[in-house]
């Protein structure tokens, strides 16, 4: 069963197409995650599903509700943290808390056991204003306000940006918790090795779905060999592969270059020679597995 249906959905801003014909299902139940840079439309696609903004074209349900003509029914049953902390700054912990109850006609008391996990990290400063609170802790109350009503469905726009290491392992244990409650979850991210923490994912960019699968699935795809590639001189080393006739693809990639070539047949020798030839030193070549981000830098290039 599919907790979110989405046909042919568009939206502009003038020249720009923010999203781009994209359709896909999402099953209930499981973390589907929105995977591409600043730029890809994830936001704009979420505004949509949320019934904040109106698409061009296209039409899309949520828990068989449509966007448009019953975005009220929506409303009620969605949970939506965007990008941008967006709570009352001035308000405390607490306040805010109990706001956000009284908006859904609850109370925090009547859907604590959703929350309780999450809310006794921040109970010691329940009487801090949220907008003196560090970044993680926004973080987990802006969640908090996100659950107190119990939606079927939480639409988390982007929620790691900009928090730590430690707060990002701790949000995610947090929606495999939300996932084990019957909640489908629906995350955007930059961050390409969150990737592994959802079910299954859709690389977007430019408004376009690239592809939706699961993730190993989307590797195994990957279309022939990869090699991680260093030189006494790395940015000499990328002007050469680049140049090369044979060159499919090639970025950096922390101390390396991943390089992909058009043949399937290609050897470590072949490109080794051709390093030589342009009188390259110190040459190290390694026949890697591709990771999600070589997948994505593939599927961009066609």
């Amino acid at each position: 069963m599919s907790s979110v249906i989405i046909e042919n959905l568009s939206k502009s801003y003038g020249d720009v197409s923010a999203v781009d014909d994209i359709s896909l299902n999402i099953d209930t139940g499981e973390i589907f995650g929105f995977i591409g840079p600043d730029g890809a439309g994830k936001t704009t696609l979420f505004r949509m599903l949320t019934s904040l903004l109106i698409p061009d074209k296209g039409k899309a349900t949520v828990e068989g509700f449509d966007i448009v003509k019953e975005f009220k029914k929506i409303r009620s049953l969605v949970g939506y943290m965007p990008g941008r902390f967006s709570l009352y700054q001035d308000l405390t912990v607490e306040e805010n808390l109990n706001f956000f109850a009284s908006v859904f006609g609850t109370t925090i008391q009547e859907n604590y056991n959703l929350i309780k996990d999450i809310y006794v990290l921040l109970e010691p400063f329940r009487k801090r204003k949220a907008g003196k609170l560090s970044g993680g802790m926004k973080q987990k109350l802006a969640l908090c306000c996100a659950l107190i009503h119990k939606p079927k469905i939480l639409f988390l726009d982007e929620p790691t940006t900009g928090v730590d290491p430690v707060s990002r392992n701790e949000f995610w244990d947090m929606l495999g918790y939300l996932k084990n409650e019957g909640i489908t979850i629906v995350v955007s991210t930059p961050y390409m090795d969150e990737a592994n923490k959802c079910d299954r994912i859709a690389l977007m960019q430019r408004g376009k779905i690239l592809e939706t699968n699961y993730l190993k699935n989307i590797i195994a795809r990957y279309p022939g060999k990869l090699f991680a590639v260093k030189s006494d001189i790395m940015f000499i080393l990328l002007k050469d592969l680049r140049d090369y006739k044979n060159s499919n693809s090639v970025f950096s990639f922390g101390d390396s270059l991943h390089y992909s070539d058009s043949r399937t047949d290609v050897t470590k020798d072949d490109i080794l020679n051709y390093l030589k030839s342009k009188e390259h030193k110190n040459i190290l070549i390694e026949e890697i597995e591709p990771n999600i981000e070589d997948c994505f830098m593939d599927l961009m290039s066609k």
